[in-house]
């Protein structure tokens, strides 16, 4: 069997692009190498994996989780169903947190839900400073400590229970924390990926909630906190932060028009 005809028989079962995607990862080869040699023979190994993976994705497992990596912020990073798989409207943390702080500086800053480290690393790679995540799981943690070695970003991560186990003050804290609503519908589509870093909650808000009481203790006078949050939550969080005392309270859209990030100021 040629990769044409591999492509073929998958297309069947699954998406296009996530039979090339899963072809490559097979065969280790890029897009090019597929477009320009569709006459390549796959040996008995290589077909008996590729079929394998194909069978995998029609039942619903994430190409993410079967080829090790998602791209995040124009890097690829290791996930395993250990950690929520990065998603593109996460970058949307990254720009703004890029605007909080100075670059050049040496900012204390937290990322509370380290998952695989994509936000924690990406931002210590930016701004080339030291930044400090916490995750509950220790699974997670493995990847993330496995990321920021691969790319050598100054991450100190530690096991804490959102603030449980962190200490001192930050000029910025991001995070991503699990904000759907348990039961909610479309976590079906997402049983491959850990409900602990989904679902949070009858509202979702439960994490959140944590989160925006807490920080203003973990904060220094001027401080940020920007978090993630769930397309129908922006005035309820937006809410939240005002009733902890932050000011300057901000909402932004994701690419899609979403109220996705929201964020306030400690008072100086």
């Amino acid at each position: 069997m040629n990769l044409v005809e591999a492509l073929a028989q998958a297309r069947g079962r699954i998406a296009s692009a996530e039979a090339k995607r899963l072809l490559r990862h097979v065969l280790a080869i890029t897009a090019s190498e597929v477009a320009a040699h569709p006459e390549r023979a796959l040996d008995e190994s290589q077909s008996s994996r590729y079929a394998e993976l194909v069978q995998r994705r029609a039942a619903g497992e994430p190409v993410a989780y079967l080829v090790g990596s998602r791209e995040f912020y124009g890097r690829d990073f290791r996930v395993t169903p250990a950690v929520l798989i990065p998603r593109p409207e996460t970058e949307l943390l990254i720009e703004l947190a890029l605007t909080k702080v100075s670059r050049g500086g040496t900012p204390r800053m937290l990322d509370l839900g380290a998952g695989s480290g994509c936000v924690a690393i990406t931002l210590a790679l930016e701004l080339g400073c030291a930044v400090t995540a916490v995750d509950v799981s220790v699974e997670a943690l493995a990847v993330a400590r496995d990321n920021a070695a691969r790319f050598g970003a100054r991450v100190n991560l530690v096991e804490s229970d959102w603030f449980a186990g962190v200490e001192g003050r930050f000029e910025l804290i991001v995070g991503n924390p699990p904000y759907v609503a348990e039961g909610d519908a479309h976590l079906r589509d997402l049983a491959f990926e850990p409900m602990t870093a989904l679902a949070c909650g009858a509202d979702g808000l439960n994490a959140i909630r944590r989160i925006v009481a807490d920080a203003p203790r973990h904060l220094t006078p001027g401080g940020w906190l920007l978090l993630e949050h769930g397309y129908d939550q922006a005035a309820a969080v937006a809410a939240l932060l005002a009733g902890a005392g932050f000011v300057a309270v901000e909402q932004h859209r994701d690419l899609a028009g979403i109220v996705r990030v929201s964020g306030g100021r400690m008072p100086d």
